[in-house]
């Protein structure tokens, strides 16, 4: 009987430890995705069945409530932008000179034609604050000994009810993630790359989205300018901005 008990403290001591851990590395990367503020200039190659087709913008974000993005070529799509405050987004067309608020099924929508919708755009909270972490093995990627986590949502209000994502165990940065829905259909695949060292954190600079349910052969996103933690001014983030 002795030995079952010990057995079993064991068992509930190996899975706390493996949750703790789990925990704590889902916190070292949010520590380095997360920022105060955030300024990127970017480039979004749409990979589609027959021809492929470049976006670049340039974006500004205050923590995980504000964000404002213009798209600067091409002509097509220059002079459109997006604005988010906390739960609300509007986009702005200069062909149309309308701008309309993204809300219910159209967050689900395609931006661009590319394999992000405006919920992936929205969400920029931290992992800890809306996913419990569970550690279930390691993996090798591209010569990178990663952590395999479990995230089970622990809000409402996500997107994707599960992730697997698999973390490099020195820097602490994902470079593959499964995005899955509550029925446990996986919807979108992440592979993350090109991880440099910015202001004093490690950061992926390439990210290659993939949407299982549709056509295509992805969506390339290239960072080409990121900055961390700089003033942005307020008027930025504000309704009259997008017909500017």
């Amino acid at each position: 009987m002795k030995k079952i008990i010990g057995l079993l403290c064991l068992t509930f001591f190996a899975a706390s430890t493996f949750a703790q851990d789990a925990e704590e590395i889902i916190m070292r990367v949010d520590n380095n995705l997360s920022a105060k503020s955030r300024i990127v200039e970017s480039e979004m190659t749409v990979h589609g069945r027959r021809s492929s087709r470049t976006i670049s913008s340039k974006s500004y974000t205050v923590g995980n409530e504000k964000s404002f993005t213009e798209y600067l070529s091409p002509a097509r799509e220059k002079g459109t932008k997006m604005l988010k405050l906390d739960k609300e987004m509007w986009l702005y067309s200069p062909s149309t000179d309308r701008t309309i608020m993204i809300s219910g099924h159209m967050l689900r929508q395609s931006v661009m034609g590319s394999d992000l919708s405006y919920e992936d755009m929205m969400e920029d909270r931290k992992l800890t604050d809306i996913y419990s972490a569970s550690l279930i093995g390691e993996e090798t990627i591209e010569g990178r000994v990663c952590y395999v986590v479990q995230l089970t949502a622990k809000v409402n209000d996500v997107a994707y009810e599960t992730q697997k994502i698999w973390v490099d165990t020195g820097r602490f940065i994902p470079l593959k993630q499964e995005l899955y829905a509550k029925s446990g259909q996986l919807l979108k695949r992440v592979v993350l790359s090109d991880v440099k060292q910015v202001s004093s954190r490690w950061y992926p600079m390439k990210m290659i989205y993939k949407d299982v349910l549709k056509d295509g052969k992805g969506t390339e996103w290239l960072i080409t300018h990121i900055e961390f933690d700089k003033p942005i001014q307020d008027h930025i983030f504000s309704k009259a901005s997008l017909k500017q």
